[in-house]
C-alpha cells in the first residue's frame, strides 16, 4: 500500500484528537477538504479500525458537524509535528486555499471551515472521547 501525504496527516490527526479528546475537548475540526477527503475513502475500507486504533487508540466515528472560526486543536498538532503542512490548507479538488495558507503562515492560527468531526465511535454522531478498555 503507498501512504499519501492526506494518508499520514490523517493517521497525525487522529493522535491529536485522541489527545484533545483526553484532554476533555469535545470538538476536533477536520477543516481539509483534502484529508476529509482521504477520510472518507479509508473508512469504505478494512483498515479503517486497525488505521484508527494505531493512531487514536480507538476506532473513531465520523460525524457531521458543521462550523467555522478559528480551529483549536493546531497548537497541539505543533507541539507534536512541528508547522501544518500546505496539504491541510488543499481542498477536496484539489485547489489550495491561498488565503488560508497565508493567514496561517503570518498568524500562527487557522481559521477554517469543517462539516464534519471525529467522534467517539459509538455511533451516536456525538462528539465524545473514545470509551476505555475496562481494566481487570
Amino acid at each position: 500500500m503507498t501512504t499519501t501525504i492526506e494518508r499520514t496527516e490523517l493517521g497525525k490527526f487522529f493522535t491529536v484528537t485522541a489527545r484533545r479528546f483526553a484532554e476533555g475537548h469535545g470538538t476536533v475540526e477536520m477543516f481539509s477538504g483534502a484529508i476529509d477527503a482521504e477520510w472518507h475513502r479509508l473508512m469504505e475500507t478494512a483498515e479503517y479500525a486497525d488505521f484508527s486504533t494505531v493512531h487514536a487508540g480507538a476506532v473513531l466515528g465520523h460525524g457531521a458537524n458543521c462550523g467555522s472560526g478559528p480551529v483549536a486543536w493546531v497548537t497541539a498538532y505543533e507541539e507534536m509535528y512541528g508547522t501544518l503542512p500546505v496539504i491541510w490548507f488543499t481542498r477536496e479538488d484539489g485547489t489550495l486555499d491561498e488565503e488560508g495558507l497565508a493567514h496561517y503562515r503570518e498568524t500562527g492560527t487557522v481559521r477554517g471551515e469543517w462539516n464534519c468531526n471525529p467522534t467517539g465511535g459509538d455511533g451516536d454522531d456525538v462528539a465524545t472521547a473514545p470509551k476505555k478498555p475496562a481494566t481487570a
